[in-house]
This record gives structure tokens, C-alpha cells and sequence, in this order.
């Protein structure tokens, strides 16, 4: 969860917004709404315990043809893009350090890199994400700590609410603004995708889901108050690497140097998170239909390999065609489309399937799932308003993904009817 968008967010929101009151509640909205979301996966999720996440959900609670447009989704955006954006971050990163290196061809390195360890078994796998996991804890904690320590020069900001914030509260800028909050907390929901491989996901899940969405929540408006709390607005402002800035005002020289490079190196954890998650949902898509099964493919250890390599590819290409803000508010608002639509599936499989045994309930039902709906429509709403082109792209994903479970059905008729 933590990367790529709480790194590069606040640049965007600070163009807009500039108190620091409304910013922080940012992150507290974008932190219940991924709370309220992940208490609702978490019923779905022990409930319909196989890997795939949303494809799964969907399928079970609507139809197969939801459930493959949101693969679809989760395939060519919700883990594609956000990989491809998180390994241009870390190069962006490590490029403000070194500035003779290339941020696109640092980003295609750890792409491939990482696919390739995740090709080999769940051993090395799982072991190397759960490292990555454990410095990128201690990273964010031991920058927060030194920058609050070391800052001789405060900023005049203020944190308490202030006149005229109330109406930014419920602005159209506040709204788009959750985008980017939203897609820093992509990766709340991604124990789903690999739910069937977990010991008791029963009991596991809903612990997992509801305590790592909770402990990044925290994280998130600790590292914004530092943020906003070291470094000139101004300064940060339109940027993408709003760590390295806060870290050079904070540090200065070397130190900067050395902190920008351990923020480059969190942002590879992010990126070996979704080529871990991703492809499970390919995985299962290559199980179901016969036009894919090339991609239920597994090696002897039970890694989905040409699902990895499919979804490296699809990075890859995003990488080298798209640019970072279009990529990120796309994405963006395509994943909130389909996470709207599963959170929905919590009050219709109560309605539609009463007597399925549902190991764990989600808490103060039916407040967080609505809680949740009524956040992420509201951000939508505002997204077809004021990104229209970003809008229309991501129409045009789910229209490609229903006129190919069409063309993959049909052509799993002919196959079966031979």
C-alpha cells in the first residue's frame, strides 16, 4: 500500500489546496473510506475465500461477465498501471540523487527485476516482500522521527480548522483531490487477490485487511503533517518528489542525498507488492475461460509465471507511453469504479444469498459499506465533471472488457461444442 501515492500526491493537491487543515482530512477521508472498505472485503472475502479479489466477488455476487470486466480492470490498470507508476516514482527518486541516471530506464529495471524473482517460488517470493515490507515501515517511521527532530525551520502552516475551510470540505477540488488520496490507498484490498493461498483466510483476512489499512492510515497523515510541516508549499507545489524535497529542506546535502535514496528503495516494495497480487487475478481469469487458459498456467511451486510476464508487459508499455498525472487519475478513478461496485456486493449477496455461512460480519453493518459507497461516488461524480478525458478512458476499459468476455465466450462455445 504505501508508495507510490503519498510520495507524489500532495504536489498535485497543494495546487489547489493550501490549508493544512483541509489536507489532512484528506488523508483521514481517503484512511475511513479504505477502513470501511476493507471491513466490507473482509466479509466478502471469508465468505468467497479464492484468490482473484474483485473477479472473484463479482462473479459470485452478479454475473461471470462482472466479474471478467473487472478482472479486465484489475488486469490493465488496477495493478499494470499502479506498477508502472511506482517504479517511475523510485527512478524519479533515485534520479534527483544521482542525476546522471534515467528515471524511465531505472523504472524498467525493477519492473523486470522483480518479475523475475516472483517467478520462482513462493519461498523466495513472500520472503522478499515480507523484507521489503519490514524496511519500508522502519524507513517511513525513522524519516518522520529525524525530520521532526532535525526541522530548525517550522513552517507557518496550520493544522486546526480555519475560515472558508468548511467550503473546501465539500469543493469539487476536495473531491478530485481524493483521487489521489484513494490511490495511495490502493492495496488495501490486495490480501483478496491471494486469499485461496492463505492458511485460514477465514480468520486471516478480515485481521489483515482492517490492521494494515489502519496502521497505513496513520502513516499517511503522519508523513503529510511532517511534509507540510518542514517544506515550503511553494516548494513542493506541482512536484512529484515531495519526499526528496521535504527530506533536502529538513537535511540538507548529502543527508537529503542519502534519505532520497531509502525513500527510492521503499518505493520497490510497492512495486514487488502488485507483481505479487496482480496476476493472481489473471490466473484466475486464465482458469475459467478457455479463450485464456494459457494464463491459468503454473510452475511446480504454484507461481502463475505467464501471468506475471503478461502483466510486466503491460507495465512496461504504460511506462513508456503515458505520463505520470493522466496515468495516476485514470487509474485512479477505474479502480474506484470497481471496488464501488464490489462494496455494493456486501448488500446484495445479504439480499441475494441470506443462508451463506459468512465466518466474519462486517462491523457495524451496514454503516462502513455505506459510509464507503457514498465517499467514492462522491468522487466520481466530480471526476466526470472536471477530468472528463480521464473519464471517458475509463469508460472505454469497461466497454473493451464486456466486448471481450462476448468474444471469449463465444469462442469457448465453439471450443466446448467441438
Amino acid at each position: 500500500m504505501i508508495g507510490t501515492g503519498v510520495f507524489t500526491s500532495l504536489g498535485y493537491q497543494l495546487v489547489e489546496l493550501e490549508s493544512g487543515f483541509v489536507l489532512l482530512m484528506l488523508w483521514a477521508v481517503g484512511g475511513l473510506a479504505a477502513l470501511c472498505g476493507a471491513l466490507s472485503y473482509a466479509e466478502l472475502g471469508a465468505a468467497l475465500p479464492r484468490s482473484g479479489g474483485e473477479y472473484n466477488f463479482l462473479s459470485e455476487i452478479y454475473h461471470p461477465a462482472a466479474g471478467f470486466i473487472s478482472g479486465w480492470v484489475s488486469a490493465t490498470v488496477g495493478f499494470a498501471a499502479p506498477t508502472a507508476l511506482a517504479a517511475l516514482t523510485f527512478g524519479s527518486y533515485l534520479a534527483s540523487v544521482v542525476p546522471a541516471l534515467s528515471p524511465l530506464w531505472l523504472a524498467t529495471g525493477v519492473i523486470v527485476v522483480l518479475s523475475v524473482v516472483h517467478c520462482t517460488s513462493h519461498r523466495q517470493s513472500g520472503g522478499a516482500q515480507s523484507l521489503l515490507t519490514v524496511l519500508k515501515i522502519l524507513l517511513i517511521l525513522g524519516f518522520s522521527g529525524l525530520a521532526l527532530l532535525w526541522g530548525n525551520n517550522p513552517q507557518p502552516i496550520r493544522f486546526s480548522p480555519q475560515a472558508g475551510d468548511s467550503g473546501l470540505l465539500l469543493s469539487g477540488a476536495f473531491a478530485v483531490s481524493l483521487i489521489y488520496v484513494n490511490y495511495a490507498f490502493s492495496g488495501w484490498n490486495a490480501a483478496t487477490y491471494i486469499s485461496g493461498e492463505l492458511e485460514d483466510p477465514q480468520r486471516q483476512l478480515p485481521r489483515v485487511l482492517f490492521g494494515s489499512t489502519l496502521l497505513v492510515a496513520l502513516a499517511y497523515l503522519l508523513l503529510n503533517y511532517v511534509f507540510l510541516t518542514v517544506a515550503p508549499a511553494e516548494a513542493m507545489r506541482g512536484q512529484v518528489e515531495v519526499g526528496y524535497i521535504a527530506a533536502k529542506y529538513v537535511f540538507g546535502g548529502m543527508a537529503a542525498d542519502l534519505m532520497g535514496s531509502l525513500l527510492a528503495l521503499l518505493l520497490i516494495s510497492t512495486v514487488s507488492a502488485m507483481i505479487l497480487a496482480g496476476p493472481r487475478v489473471l490466473h484466475a481469469i486464465g482458469e475459467d475461460f478457455p479463450m485464456f487458459r494459457y494464463l491459468g498456467y503454473t510452475n511446480a511451486d504454484g507461481i502463475p509465471v505467464r501471468a506475471i510476464l503478461l502483466q510486466a508487459g503491460v507495465s512496461l508499455a504504460f511506462l513508456w507511453t503515458s505520463s505520470f498525472e493522466s496515468i495516476l487519475v485514470f487509474a485512479g478513478a477505474t479502480m474506484a469504479v470497481n471496488t464501488f461496485f464490489t462494496v455494493l456486493g456486501v448488500f446484495v449477496l445479504r439480499r441475494s444469498r441470506p443462508d451463506l455461512p459468512r465466518p466474519y460480519r462486517t462491523w457495524a453493518y451496514p454503516l462502513p459499506p455505506l459510509l464507503f459507497l457514498l465517499i467514492t461516488g462522491w468522487t466520481l461524480l466530480y471526476t466526470v465533471q472536471q477530468r472528463p478525458r480521464e473519464a471517458w478512458l475509463c469508460l472505454a476499459v469497461l466497454v473493451s472488457g464486456a466486448a471481450l468476455y462476448k468474444l471469449s465466450v463465444a469462442l469457448g462455445q465453439r471450443t466446448t461444442g467441438n
